[in-house]
C-alpha cells in the first residue's frame, strides 16, 4: 500500500459514486484512503433522493484529525455543495505546503440532480480553482467555470486554458458528453495540451465515472506519478471499469471499481 489520499466529498449511499466509488478506487490502485464527509445524501442508480450536509467546521475537524496523524500524500475533493463548505476546505488547504489537490468540481449527479448550490459556482471558481494542482471538470461544468459553451475539442481546449489562467496548475477536461462513436479527453497545462482518444462504450453504467477519474489521478499523484503517467493509468483503470460494470440497478449503473485486484484474491 503506497500514497495517501485524503477524500473530501460527499457519501453515495448507493456506493457507485462519492466518497464509496473515491475510496474504492484509491484501493484498487495501492493506495490509501482516509475521508472526510461533507455531505450524506440518499442515492441509488434512479437519483438522488435526499441531502443531509455536514457542518462546515465538522469537516475541518475531519480534515485536522486525517492531517495531523495519518497525513495525505494527495488531496481530493468532491461534492462541496455550498459556499460555507468550500470557504471551510479552502481555508484548510491554503494552510497546507507542497500536498497536490485534486478538484473534482461536481455540480450535478449523473441523473441530473443538482449537487452546488447555484451561489456557490462563483466561490468554488475564486476559492478553489487557485488551489487545484490538478481540475478535473466534464464539459457542463468546464463551461460553466470558463463561461463559455463547450461542443467540441477546440472549445474544450480554449476552456481548460481559461481555467489554467484562473489559477488551476493543470486541467483534465472530461470528453464524455460529446457526441460520437470516440471519448476524447485532454490534459490541458499552461505549455502543453495532451489529447487521450478511445473508442466510447455504449452503456448507462455511468454511475460514478467522474468521482472515479479524480481520485485515480489523486493516487498516482499521491505515489508520486508523474502527470502525464497518472492521467493516462487513470484513464485505462476508468475504461476497464466501466467495461466490466456489474450492471447494478435500474438507472445510470456503477462500475467495477475492483477489476484491477489480482483475481487470487477473490
Amino acid at each position: 500500500m503506497h500514497g495517501r489520499v485524503l477524500i473530501v466529498a460527499g457519501s453515495d449511499s448507493g456506493g457507485g459514486a462519492g466518497l464509496q466509488a473515491d475510496i474504492k478506487t484509491v484501493m484498487a490502485l495501492g493506495g490509501y484512503a482516509a475521508t472526510a464527509v461533507t455531505a450524506l445524501t440518499a442515492q441509488n442508480t434512479r437519483g438522488v433522493h435526499g441531502v443531509v450536509a455536514v457542518d462546515p467546521d465538522f469537516i475541518v475537524a475531519q480534515m485536522r484529525a486525517v492531517l495531523d496523524d495519518i497525513g495525505a500524500d494527495c488531496i481530493k475533493t468532491g461534492m462541496l455543495h455550498s459556499v460555507p463548505v468550500i470557504e471551510a476546505v479552502a481555508g484548510v488547504l491554503e494552510t497546507l505546503d507542497g500536498i497536490p489537490v485534486v478538484v473534482d468540481p461536481v455540480m450535478f449527479a449523473k441523473g441530473g440532480d443538482r449537487l452546488l448550490d447555484e451561489d456557490a459556482v462563483d466561490c468554488l471558481r475564486e476559492r478553489l480553482l487557485p488551489l487545484a494542482s490538478v481540475l478535473t471538470p466534464n464539459l457542463p461544468e468546464a463551461g460553466r467555470l470558463a463561461g463559455m459553451t463547450v461542443d467540441d475539442t477546440s472549445a474544450m481546449t480554449a476552456a481548460g486554458l481559461c481555467l489554467v489562467d484562473q489559477g488551476a496548475h493543470a486541467v483534465v477536461v472530461k470528453g464524455g458528453h460529446l457526441g460520437g462513436e470516440r471519448i476524447v479527453d485532454l490534459l490541458v497545462t499552461a505549455d502543453h495540451v495532451e489529447r487521450a482518444e478511445s473508442v466510447r462504450i455504449a452503456t448507462d453504467n455511468l454511475h460514478g465515472a467522474g468521482c472515479t477519474l479524480a481520485s485515480a489521478i489523486a493516487t498516482g499523484l499521491a505515489q508520486g506519478l508523474e502527470l502525464r503517467a497518472t492521467f493516462h493509468r487513470a484513464r485505462l483503470y476508468l475504461r476497464q471499469a466501466i467495461r466490466n460494470a456489474p450492471g447494478l440497478g435500474g438507472g445510470h449503473g456503477p462500475l467495477d471499481h475492483g477489476h484491477a485486484i489480482p483475481a487470487y484474491y477473490l
